[in-house]
């Protein structure tokens, strides 16, 4: 049986000593697509943040490909293979589209070379690659946050809320991206959602967040058969 590429282990964190998170644990396969669920405030965003770096933990251990990375800086996780698309818009809105996604490469070398996958996927980016990222559409703006995160070719990709606020014809798109990642690319991805029908079509395995604390987790057929799914994302 194959390592997990990322293991999450009775993790504790917060902010300012305040606990948010609470002995949470996980796994995310190579290749595969784990979406945390929940309604707002029960941790989710916090959990990716501490796997990058943004939020030291408390206790715990966070290993990636075999390595303890625990408290880690981003940067450090970044260059370990692991790629984050943030909730907040964290695109420089002054700066090109090229200029953005080529901040997610080391060369312009690469850069070149890793455009048409992004291509594949979002063929509108190539089309504005000159066009200042504060123009675009907030639909179009996520596009650009998933594409810089592709670019990178990470191992794993930590994607928060990907899907808010877009039409059902963008979440789409952003669905056959995450499938094309994890099936052609061969890239994990740790997915924080909480439109249920999107993160469903595309998890391999779910977990259910409520109050900082890992309440379920299974498959996607056992979650999606589970009456308690329902139950914790209702308002």
């Amino acid at each position: 049986m194959s390592t997990p590429l990322l293991t999450v282990d009775a993790l504790t964190s917060g902010y300012d000593s305040a606990a948010v998170l609470h002995d949470v644990s996980l796994q995310v396969d190579r290749a595969r697509i784990v979406a945390i669920l929940g309604k707002n405030g029960m941790g989710k965003s916090t959990l990716l943040k501490t796997i990058m770096g943004f939020v030291r933990p408390i206790s715990g251990r966070i290993t990636l490909d075999g390595r303890d990375v625990t408290g880690a800086a981003p940067n450090f996780m970044a260059r370990a293979g692991m790629a984050h698309a943030p909730q907040e818009h964290t695109l420089f809105q002054d700066l090109t589209v090229g200029d953005n996604l080529r901040l997610g490469v080391a060369t312009d070398r690469l850069f070149r070379q890793c455009l048409p996958e992004v291509e594949a996927v979002f063929p509108r980016m190539i089309e504005r690659l000159g066009q200042r990222a504060g123009t675009l559409s907030g639909g179009e703006q996520k596009m650009l946050l998933m594409s810089r995160a592709l670019i990178a070719r990470p191992k794993i990709m930590l994607v928060d809320e990907i899907s808010e606020g877009l039409q059902p014809t963008m979440v789409d798109r952003i669905a056959q991206a995450l499938l094309r990642a994890r099936d052609e690319l061969g890239i994990a991805v740790l997915l924080v959602e909480q439109h249920l029908d999107f993160a469903l079509s595309v998890a391999d395995r779910v977990a259910m967040m409520k109050l900082g604390e890992i309440v379920e987790e299974g498959t996607r057929q056992e979650l999606a058969a589970s009456d308690g799914l329902a139950a914790h994302l209702a308002v």
